[in-house]
């Protein structure tokens, strides 16, 4: 990869980082805020609800999107064509939930939640409108502005947010944070991003980007129906505060681990795409990719499974400390999911859709077994098996690979065994700090500093290769602004 490229994509990089991190300092504290302020069940509630909102939006998408952005020559025509048909499956979407939301009411059994349901969905049309649009910038490789368009979002909404739950108005703080947090990220991405759709349809371009598509949609579909499903199995086979213990736990690994895979996919999906007809190019750029990503994820959430009990005692208070064992348990399964997406995007870049689609069947006939068998225990043996899932699903990602660009899964697991004992190490080092007999807020303020200070510095000294190259990308890029 020459300088020009690698500055470039690290650039973009950090403003996705910026973006998904500055977002997620802001919803981490309104999460916290809110989470003292309401009750679990509460909680609950919005989780079944957004089951339903979050594979309508997947249907919606149909994998589009990405099909948009790895296509060579995508123009004006093909995106219009996109936006028309996101745009009323959207609307038809919604309509669907609209008139639903009694038959929900009357399924779940939880009070009223018809309302909710119907204000809530108008995140189905919010996030047609703006699927396109997200698909332009990241085409364009102009990632500087999903920074303001997700921090207005997320900053104007949580302002709402806290003030509904302030005045009492429950539930509803939680249903209109989110819509308007749709809704503001919609409006500033359409003012910046330049790209206005023209009233043009053309079924022919439509269909070349839905063989594409549609493979991926169905992946992403299954991957979110899963997913969305368990909680929903919780819901019913267990305690309803059963669910939000769970989903709570989940939260801040969950919101962690998509922001930086956000960060991750959204750069690196499209500059693999860029580079598809060079599979060294590919090969030595996806190999980056995942030796970073697990540079950086590994220690943050090994980090955070240690620190979990004074984390949700300090920040959410002693009600929710049945989250932490959750919490540990996603940790753990989320901390290998750079593989995961290094792996995917390779194949995506190369126009491999067919292969997604065959290795997310395979991944959810795994992860439905073992939810079977966890369903009959407990819903932390449910959690659990996410980590077995997650590790079981490193090879199965990794094996097309050797064949595709010669990057298998053993060449995976050499490069990433540094990264996984420089962060047992310095876990280790952080639960003993966690033995000082201090009250939890203390514990935290030694803990979270004695673990950055040992990681950068078992880094420096054993001349881990990953870091000495952030260090000297971070230089070139500051000395390439500078100029």
């Amino acid at each position: 990869m020459d300088k020009s490229h690698r500055g470039s994509t690290l650039s973009n990089l950090i403003w996705r980082f910026l973006e998904r991190f500055g977002a997620q300092l802001v919803t981490f504290v309104l999460s916290i805020v809110l989470a003292r302020i309401l009750d679990p069940e509460l909680f609950g509630k919005v989780a079944l609800i957004t089951v339903f909102i979050t594979i309508l939006q997947v249907i919606a998408d149909s994998g589009l999107g990405s099909a948009l952005i790895q296509k060579k020559d995508a123009d004006d025509l093909d995106f219009s064509s996109v936006f028309i048909f996101n745009l009323v499956f959207s609307v038809v979407a919604f309509t669907v939930m609209f008139f639903a939301a009694p038959v929900l009411d009357l399924i779940f059994d939880m009070g009223d939640i018809v309302w909710p349901v119907r204000v809530l969905s108008v995140v189905l049309i919010l996030s047609g409108i703006k699927n396109v649009q997200i698909a332009h910038i990241s085409r364009q490789m102009k990632f500087k502005l999903f920074f303001f368009s997700t921090l207005g979002g997320t900053i104007v909404s949580a302002a709402v947010g806290i003030m509904l739950a302030l005045n009492g108005y429950g539930i509803w703080a939680l249903v209109l944070q989110m819509v308007v947090n749709n809704g503001i990220d919609m409006i500033i991405l359409w003012i910046l991003s330049g790209f206005r759709p023209k009233i043009r349809f053309d079924f022919g371009r439509l269909k070349v980007l839905y063989s594409y598509g549609w493979k991926l949609l169905l992946s992403s579909l299954l991957d979110n129906i899963y997913n969305e499903f368990v909680k929903l199995f919780v819901g019913l086979k267990f305690a309803e505060n059963s669910l939000a213990f769970y989903n709570q736990g989940a939260k801040v690994p969950e919101f962690i681990f998509s922001n930086f895979n956000s960060a991750m996919d959204g750069v690196l999906f499209p500059s693999l795409a860029k580079s598809q007809s060079d599979k060294d190019t590919v090969k030595r750029m996806a190999r980056r990719s995942l030796k970073t990503g697990m540079y950086i994820m590994l220690p943050i959430m090994t980090g955070l499974a240690v620190c979990a009990g004074p984390l949700v005692s300090v920040f959410l208070t002693k009600k929710w400390l049945p989250a932490v064992i959750y919490m540990r348990l996603f940790c753990i399964a989320f901390a290998f999911y750079p593989i995961h997406t290094a792996n995917l995007n390779v194949m995506k870049a190369l126009g491999r859709s067919e292969l997604v689609l065959v290795l997310e069947l395979i991944k959810k006939g795994i992860g439905i077994a073992l939810l079977i068998i966890t369903l009959m225990i407990s819903p932390v043996a449910v959690a659990a098996s996410a980590v077995i899932d997650s590790v079981l699903c490193i090879f199965v990602n990794a094996c097309p690979n050797k064949k595709n660009i010669d990057y298998g899964f053993l060449s995976q697991l050499r490069d990433i065994i540094p990264y996984v004992l420089l962060s047992a190490a310095m876990c280790g080092i952080v639960y003993l700090a966690g033995l000082i007999p201090v009250s939890d807020g203390i514990r935290l303020l030694i803990q979270i500093p004695v673990g950055i200070i040992v990681y950068i510095g078992l880094s420096e000294v054993l001349h881990i290769e990953c870091y000495n190259y952030l260090k000297s990308a971070i230089k070139e890029l500051f000395a390439h602004g500078k100029n």
